[in-house]
C-alpha cells in the first residue's frame, strides 16, 4: 500500500488579504508584546524568515518587503534625504550631492526622475538610498502618469518615491479620489520594494484639509505623509509636522520639508514627530550651522 503524502493546501489572494490584516490590526492593538512569543522583534521577512508562516498563521493579512532598508535614526544625518530638485540643476551640482551624501552618510538623495539612474550608480553599495519625487511639484497629472513615473524611478534605482497628492481634489471634497490616487502609486512602490512619501503641500491647506489628507494617504497604504515641495508659498512647520503625527500616530513616517535650514529648525520639527528631514541645506544642518537655501 503507497502512502499517500499530504499537499500544502493554496493560500488564494483574497484569503492572504484578509489574513495579513488581522495580523496588522493584532499589532496596531496589542503593541510589540504581541509578537515578542514568536522570538522576534519585528514581522520583517527580513529579519525573521523562519516566522512567516507563524506570522500568516496568526492572522496577518499583508506581509511587507522593501528591498532598501530603512536608515536607523541614530544620528543627524540619517534624518536627512539630500536634496536637489531645483530645474536647473546640473550633472555636475548632481555628482556634489552624491559625494556630499556619501561624505556624511544621509539616509538618501532626493532628485528628479531623470538623475535616478545616475546617482544609483554613484551610491551602489554605500547605504545611501536614491529618492525621487513624482508629479512634481504640481500632483495634478494623472494617477497613470503618476504610476508609470514612480515604476520608471524605481526601475532606474530608486528605494523612495515622494509624490504630490491632487491638491484640487482635496479642496473639492473628492477625498475618495485623493486616496485611490495614492493607493495606485503605493500598488506600485510595494510591488517593486519602494517606500512612498505622501507630499500634501501643507501651506495650500488648512487643518482640517491636512488631516483629511493624512488619513487618505494612511488607508491607501503610504509609508511617509511629507509637508512640502518647496516650491511653494510656504514649508514645514512644528505644527504641521505635529498635527501628521497626531494624525497617522507611530505606523507612519513624517517627512519635514520646506525652509529647514539650520540644525535648530531641524531638531524642532524632530522633536515635533518628524522621522525625516528634506533639506539642501545639509551639509550646514550636521555641522551646527545655517544656510541661505530656499528649500
Amino acid at each position: 500500500m503507497t502512502k499517500s503524502l499530504a499537499i500544502p493546501r493554496q493560500i488564494g489572494p483574497a484569503e492572504l488579504e484578509a489574513l495579513l490584516t488581522e495580523i496588522g490590526k493584532q499589532i496596531l492593538e496589542h503593541g510589540p508584546e504581541s509578537i515578542s512569543a514568536w522570538g522576534c522583534t519585528s514581522v520583517e521577512v527580513e529579519y525573521c524568515p523562519d516566522r512567516t508562516r507563524a506570522v500568516v498563521d496568526a492572522g496577518a493579512c499583508r506581509l511587507g518587503f522593501c528591498g532598501c532598508p530603512a536608515p536607523q535614526l541614530t544620528t543627524m544625518a540619517k534624518y536627512i534625504d539630500h536634496t536637489l530638485l531645483k530645474p536647473e540643476a546640473t550633472i555636475q551640482e548632481i555628482d556634489k550631492l552624491c559625494a556630499e551624501a556619501l561624505a556624511n552618510k544621509f539616509a538618501s538623495v532626493c532628485v528628479n526622475g531623470s538623475y535616478v539612474k545616475r546617482c544609483a550608480e554613484i551610491l551602489a553599495g554605500s547605504g545611501v538610498l536614491v529618492c525621487s519625487v513624482i508629479g512634481f511639484p504640481l500632483g495634478a497629472m494623472s494617477t497613470e502618469a503618476k504610476c508609470y513615473e514612480a515604476r520608471t524611478a524605481i526601475e532606474d534605482g530608486a528605494c523612495e518615491i515622494d509624490m504630490v497628492i491632487n491638491v484640487g481634489w482635496l479642496k473639492s471634497g473628492a477625498d475618495d479620489k485623493v486616496e485611490r490616487d495614492i493607493a495606485a502609486v503605493a500598488e506600485v512602490c510595494h510591488r517593486h520594494g519602494a517606500r512612498l512619501k505622501v507630499i500634501l503641500e501643507t501651506c495650500l491647506l488648512n487643518d482640517d484639509e491636512k488631516v483629511r489628507a493624512c488619513q487618505a494617504s494612511k488607508r491607501a497604504g503610504a509609508d511617509f505623509v511629507k509637508t512640502s515641495t518647496g516650491f511653494n508659498k510656504g514649508g514645514a512647520t512644528a505644527h504641521d509636522v505635529a498635527l501628521m503625527r497626531q494624525t497617522v500616530g507611530d505606523v507612519m513616517g513624517v517627512k519635514a520639508s520646506g525652509g529647514v535650514r539650520d540644525a535648530k529648525t531641524a531638531q524642532e520639527m524632530i522633536a515635533a514627530g518628524a522621522t525625516r528631514i528634506g533639506a539642501s541645506a545639509s551639509v550646514a544642518i550636521v555641522r551646527g550651522g545655517a544656510s541661505t537655501s530656499s528649500y
